[in-house]
């Protein structure tokens, strides 16, 4: 008998579009992995088996199921986008437990596609922070079950990373899909502004905040992202990658965030195999403004208090209580008023006119151990998350396309390891391209050996 877990979603659809395999079959091996290995893993709030079974049947009966780009495919929700019937929570115990009357746009769009939702995957609360627990469980990282995943959609990357879903939706405000996709091994996208809807909690984290794909492999991602972004018929085969103009860059953006040299090293061998592939690559900087981090926090503490508005303060985490105390404050403040979007654009499009893609570390050092992260205070919360994850904010303020791509295993550690790609607005295919170029070149093994 063929397993389905484990398989691409590419692979899934196009069998359950010729009929190999029902949807029920390939969502039941899925449900039976979950029941087997979550509860060492973590990945899924709730796991919608009863829903899954019964959507997968209908889908069976659909006239239109050869159509249909991911026919019979599983996929993990995120914990912060509505799905019809089922508490939007947020990570909380602050949040209402009532079911919401709708689906956010990118689950209809991804259940319009024929994908079937297997289960809400956890979050830390509100999403704010880049290692995933709190209220309602924690999450590890299925390469290592004594690290953690990352966060915010450290859930989905986990479930994904896990095979126990072959993708998953994941959303970005401060690096919450690359920095999960990064520790986990997979490809993760986080879309420019517009592209895919957003609709992310009161204010999308001031337009940091996107929607975004998270796969095992570009095929899977460049589907999944076509999906979300309404863009005519999806396809998952990636065009010829023309020669590019390719910026090797291995500084923090954040001073005082050091770089490892695992990290490092992976950027720097990767630009090697892009160069070898007849890309043009060079090693350059792009001129990261002094105020960059105090207008990234300005926004993501502001953010977060206007999530929080209307909850219960008294049932948050000490450190959410504080980050949205501090929100409140900076949001009275010129930090939140000024267009630092503007003006980071403005200050990046010279370095962007020489180059067509930034490369860099997608972090700086391994995720943390999976530790009760939720529990300790908001000042260690605070210098951990920037120790590790200085790369990805700045392409939430600019409100640019990023993707985390895999790239082999932690000398030390054997965790893996990934690189960034940054591109400006429109470029998520160009990013895709590129993606699929170190994927041919140098392949990662694509689920993490649970069984």
């Amino acid at each position: 008998m063929t397993e389905w877990t484990g398989r691409t979603a590419v692979e899934i659809a196009e069998a359950v579009r010729r009929r190999e395999v029902t949807p029920r079959q390939v969502v039941e091996e899925h449900l039976a992995r979950i029941r087997r290995l979550d509860g060492r893993v973590g990945a899924f709030r709730t796991v919608l088996a009863e829903e899954a079974l019964a959507a997968a049947d209908v889908l069976a009966g659909r006239t239109d199921l050869a159509d249909l780009p991911l026919a019979g495919v599983p996929v993990a929700v995120k914990d912060n986008v509505p799905v019809a019937g089922q508490a939007l929570r947020n990570g909380s115990a602050a949040s209402p437990a009532a079911p919401a009357a709708a689906d956010h746009e990118t689950v209809r769009r991804l259940q319009a596609a024929g994908a079937v939702v297997l289960g809400i995957t956890h979050v830390p609360e509100l999403c704010v922070f880049g290692t995933t627990d709190g209220e309602h469980g924690a999450t590890r990282n299925p390469w290592d079950l004594s690290r953690s995943s990352g966060g915010s959609s450290g859930g989905s990357a986990a479930a994904v990373a896990g095979a126990l879903a072959p993708i998953a939706l994941g959303a970005d405000g401060m690096g919450s899909i690359r920095i999960p996709s990064a520790a986990c091994g997979l490809v993760g996208l986080k879309p420019g502004a517009g592209v895919v809807p957003a609709q992310l909690g009161e204010t999308d984290w001031y337009g940091m905040a996107e929607n975004g794909p998270i796969a095992t492999t570009v095929a899977d991602a460049r589907l999944m992202f076509q999906v979300l972004a309404g863009s005519g018929k999806p396809s998952p085969d990636a065009p010829p990658s023309a020669p590019l103009r390719i910026a090797l860059s291995t500084r923090s953006p954040v001073p005082g965030s050091p770089v490892s040299r695992a990290w490092a090293a992976a950027a720097r061998d990767a630009a090697r195999l892009l160069e070898q592939a007849g890309h043009q690559v060079t090693t350059a900087d792009p001129s990261y403004p002094l105020w960059l981090s105090a207008a990234v926090t300005a926004r993501w503490t502001a953010g977060t208090a206007a999530d929080a508005a209307g909850l219960d303060a008294r049932l948050f985490a000490p450190r959410t209580r504080r980050h949205a105390a501090l929100g409140r404050f900076l949001a009275r403040t010129s930090l939140l008023r000024t267009d630092y979007r503007a003006r980071l654009r403005e200050r990046l499009a010279p370095f962007f006119e020489q180059y067509d893609v930034l490369l860099t570390p997608a972090l700086a050092r391994d995720v943390p151990a999976a530790k009760a992260w939720s529990r300790r205070g908001w000042a260690v919360n605070v210098l951990t998350n920037s120790r590790f994850s200085p790369f990805t904010p700045p392409w939430n303020l600019a409100a640019w396309p990023a993707a985390a791509v895999p790239f082999g295993a932690h000398p030390g550690s054997g965790l893996p390891r990934a690189v960034q790609l940054v591109a400006l607005p429109g470029g998520e295919e160009r990013l895709l391209s590129v993606a699929a170029d170190l994927e041919r070149l140098h392949p990662w093994p694509r689920t993490a050996p649970l069984d």
